[in-house]
Order: structure tokens, then C-alpha cells, then sequence
């Protein structure tokens, strides 16, 4: 990612009653979040959390989704007709509430 893009974290927080089912997130939620946001998504990644900082501790959080555009303002144009649809999406593959943030990359 280049300096200045702007980063949209989804971080799934890890939970003993959360339930989520990475192939959906993979195989159908990001590919129809990528067709809707179109040209104005850069990159997209997926990560899967494996522990925490000790050994043998529990993932803070079960899954992150990582967006990259070059302004926020491109950001929300491309992401605010869908909100809905993706949103409303989440249900299909998790009952956990994401935390979303928003950052710019620095390095």
C-alpha cells in the first residue's frame, strides 16, 4: 500500500458466543463488496486471527477486512449507495459486530 492511501479496517472481535464462517467471508461477502465498491477499492485483504501476544492466548480478534482507497472521500462515495447491501450482508456469515476504523498509511 502507498503512503497517504487510506486503510478501512472491519476487525471481527474474538468472542467465546461468536460464530464465523471464513469461507463465506472469502469465497462471496469480499468478492461482492470488490464488485459493488468497483475501481475506487485499490486492494482488499483478509486476515485470519491465529493468538494473541502470549503464547497459547486466544486472537483478539477471529477476522479483519482490510480496504484501501485513495481518499476517504472516495471511500464514502463508493461505499455509501451499498452500505445497506453489505451490511446486511453480515448475518450470513457472522452475528458478531464488527469495530470498524479508518487510518492513513504512513510506510
Amino acid at each position: 500500500m502507498n503512503k497517504g492511501m487510506i486503510k478501512v479496517s472491519v476487525l471481527y472481535p474474538n468472542n467465546e458466543t461468536g460464530n464465523f464462517d471464513m469461507g463465506y467471508y472469502c469465497n462471496t461477502h469480499i468478492p461482492m463488496v470488490k464488485e459493488l465498491l468497483g475501481d475506487a477499492l485499490k486492494n482488499a485483504t483478509v486476515e485470519k486471527g491465529l493468538g494473541g501476544g502470549a503464547p497459547g492466548s486466544s486472537a483478539t480478534y477471529i477476522a479483519m477486512g482490510n480496504m484501501y482507497y485513495n481518499s476517504i472521500e472516495e471511500f464514502q462515495t463508493a461505499f455509501g449507495p451499498h452500505a445497506k447491501q453489505i451490511m446486511g450482508d453480515l448475518p450470513n456469515f457472522t452475528n458478531i459486530e464488527p469495530v470498524i476504523q479508518i487510518s492513513e498509511v504512513l510506510i
